[in-house]
């Protein structure tokens, strides 16, 4: 996969499956720019690229708040000059039945799932239109595309980025940016790793694979569709489970 010069902005940079793809991003000679809510999460990763000799920087934003990523947004492309390639993959969970569910717990996931996709590429989309060239990444989940008991308020927000990214690939599309899904499954993560085994064995029997995935799953497919070799593909979406969503 080619990458001539190109800056990536990861959001959720701090651990699991954001940590994954910065490191593969970095380690495919992108510069890239770590987002966390922790500055000591995302500066830890880009201190850990940088001593292998990768390009990273670290910076703390609340990824739900609109004013603060337009902030940020407007910094780094000061600083950078352009920014590239943008894989919005922040995210948090509230699980509960609906019945159970508070308005904050709701809101709370819309606003850092979901909303949050809309800040970042509000912000710095346009600027890859106006330079012609652009790749942006949504990091959804199967529970957007299955749903999930539990999971109202998430499968909400991760089946909007669906919408929201189809969208916007038919927007940017004449302007040579394009707009894809990677929709994780089950991944072995920090917070996978917080279920039960009893979940995690019932979760497994839905994988026609019978195991969980990776962390560099997704960041093999997420560095595809940042590459030079994917520019004729937009609006797809790409789901990494293992067959779960078949």
């Amino acid at each position: 996969m080619t990458f001539t010069n190109r800056t990536a902005l990861v959001t959720g940079a701090g651990r699991g499956i954001g940590k994954a793809i910065a490191e593969k991003l970095a380690a495919s000679g992108v510069t890239v720019i770590c987002v966390s809510k922790s500055a000591e999460s995302c500066g830890a990763v880009a201190a850990a690229i940088t001593a292998a000799g990768g390009k990273a920087v670290a910076r703390a934003v609340d990824v739900s708040d609109g004013a603060a990523v337009a902030l940020a947004s407007a910094e780094l492309l000061k600083e950078f000059g352009k920014i590239d390639i943008l894989v919005n993959n922040a995210g948090i969970t509230r699980d509960g039945l609906l019945a159970r569910m508070s308005d904050d717990d709701w809101n709370a996931v819309l606003q850092t799932n979901l909303n949050s996709c809309f800040y970042w590429t509000k912000a710095i989309g346009w600027p890859m239109c106006r330079n012609r060239w652009g790749r942006i990444i949504n990091i959804s989940s199967v529970t957007g595309i299955m749903g999930n008991a539990g999971q109202a308020n998430y499968g909400a927000a991760k089946a909007g980025m669906i919408g929201f990214t189809k969208s916007i690939a038919k927007e940017f599309a004449k302007r040579g940016v394009t707009a894809n899904v990677v929709a994780p499954g089950f991944i072995k993560t920090d917070m996978t790793a917080e279920l039960s085994e009893e979940v995690q064995k019932g979760a497994t029997a839905l994988i026609p694979m019978q195991r969980f995935g990776e962390a560099a799953d997704i960041a093999n497919a997420v560095a595809f569709l940042s590459a030079e070799e994917s520019s004729y593909v937009t609006g797809q979406v790409f789901a990494v489970d293992g067959g779960m969503a078949m």
